[in-house]
C-alpha cells in the first residue's frame, strides 16, 4: 500500500433504532451527557462484514472470521492444518490446546490474514487455546456520533398471540403480548476512519482490491442490513470524504514514504469539515431536524483553503466528481 488515507463518513437514521444498548434494554445508544446518539465501531464493522459475506460468497481470500454463530478456534485449527499440508514442523496438540512456536503462530498469522478479510482488515486478538497470534488492523473505526441530541422514542407495541399454554389459560384465550419498540426520529451521524499504510504491508491488505472493497461496503453498508428496527430506507449513507495523501521527494522511494507518513495530521483534515447543529443555530420556528435536506441546505460547509474558507460542500465537491487538490499533498475524493 503506498498512500495513507483518513475519511470522514455521514450517515442518517429516521424512525429505527441504529445501535441498540444490551446494557439498557437495547435503547439507542446515547452521550449521557450531551445527549447526542452514538454508534459503535463495531457496529459499523459488522455492516462491512456482512457485506463482504453478500458479494464475495465463497470466494478464496475473502472469508469472514467474525461472523454469526462461527467457531473461531475451527479457523485457528484449519490455520494449523494449512501449515501441516505445507510440510512445516509443528508442536503437539494437548488436550486440545496448541500454544505453537514463534514460527508456527507466525505462520497461523499470516495464513489468517490472507484468507479472512476482516482479520487483515480490523485487526483480531487470536491468542486463544489454538494460537493464532494477534492482528492491528490497517482500518480503524471511531465511534459515530450524532450532530444534535437525539430523542428516544419508545412504543407499545402488540403481538397477537402468546408463546405458552400457560399464557394462554392466565388470559382465558385473548392471547395478546405486550412490547416495547424505541426509536430515534431522526439523527445525522458524523463518523471518523483512518487507514495505516505500515500495518496494511503486515496484513497484506491491499489498496486496490481491499481497500476499494472498504469503501463500497461503507456505500452500500445499509443495503443489506434491514430489519424490524431499520426498515428499508430508514438508514442511508450521506457522505464519504477521503483525504488520500500523497508523496513528495527526489525518489520514487521518498515519494512513496511521504505519501505512507502523510501529509497533514488527521484532525486538521477533520477539522475542514464542519456543521452546524440545530443548537448553534435554531430555526426561527424551533423546530428540530427530521430529515437530511434539513442540514444539507445550508449547514455543511467545508473549508476549502484551510484557512477558514467556508464553503458548501455541494458547492466545494459534489459526489463522484472529479477529486479536489487541498495544497500540500493532500486530494479530497468524494464517494457520496
Amino acid at each position: 500500500m503506498k498512500h495513507r488515507y483518513d475519511f470522514i463518513y455521514l450517515f442518517d437514521t429516521t424512525d429505527a433504532n441504529p445501535n441498540g444498548d444490551p446494557d439498557a434494554g437495547n435503547l439507542p445508544r446515547v452521550d449521557s451527557e450531551s445527549g447526542q446518539g452514538l454508534i459503535t465501531d463495531v457496529c459499523l464493522k459488522r455492516k462491512v462484514r456482512n457485506f463482504i459475506e453478500v458479494v464475495k460468497k465463497d470466494a478464496p481470500n475473502f472469508d469472514i472470521y467474525v461472523k454469526e454463530k462461527a467457531v473461531l478456534m475451527r479457523a485457528h485449527e484449519k490455520a494449523y492444518q494449512a501449515i501441516k499440508e505445507e510440510g512445516k514442523e509443528q508442536s503437539e496438540a494437548k488436550a486440545g490446546k496448541r500454544k505453537g512456536s514463534g514460527d508456527e503462530v507466525e505462520a497461523a498469522r499470516k495464513w489468517m490474514c490472507q484468507n479472512f478479510y476482516d482479520i487483515r482488515t480490523f485487526g483480531a486478538v487470536m491468542s486463544l487455546a489454538v494460537n493464532c497470534g494477534q492482528v492491528r488492523g490497517p482500518i480503524q473505526i471511531g465511534f459515530s456520533r450524532s450532530i444534535d441530541p437525539i430523542v428516544i422514542s419508545e412504543h407499545a407495541i402488540t403481538r397477537m398471540a402468546v408463546a405458552t399454554e400457560k399464557e394462554a389459560e392466565a388470559q382465558q384465550g385473548d392471547n395478546r403480548t405486550m412490547g416495547r419498540k424505541f426509536t430515534v426520529p431522526y439523527g445525522l451521524y458524523r463518523c471518523h476512519g483512518f487507514v495505516n499504510p505500515f500495518l496494511a504491508d503486515q496484513t497484506g491488505f491491499s489498496e486496490e482490491e481491499d481497500l476499494e472493497l472498504f469503501f463500497q461496503a461503507l456505500e452500500n453498508a445499509f443495503q443489506f442490513d434491514q430489519s424490524a428496527a431499520r426498515p428499508a430506507g430508514s438508514m442511508a449513507p450521506r457522505a464519504l470524504l477521503i483525504f488520500k495523501h500523497e508523496g513528495e521527494g527526489g525518489t520514487e522511494e521518498e515519494k512513496i514514504k511521504s505519501a505512507k507518513l502523510g501529509r497533514a495530521p488527521s484532525h486538521a483534515l477533520f477539522d475542514r469539515l464542519k456543521i452546524e447543529s440545530f443548537e448553534e443555530r435554531p430555526t426561527e420556528d424551533g423546530k428540530p431536524p427530521r430529515k437530511f435536506a434539513d442540514y444539507s441546505n445550508d449547514r455543511i460547509k467545508f473549508d476549502k483553503s484551510g484557512n477558514g474558507d467556508w464553503v458548501n460542500l455541494d458547492d466545494f465537491i459534489k459526489p463522484a466528481s472529479l477529486p479536489q487538490n487541498l495544497g500540500n499533498g493532500v486530494t479530497l475524493i468524494r464517494r457520496i
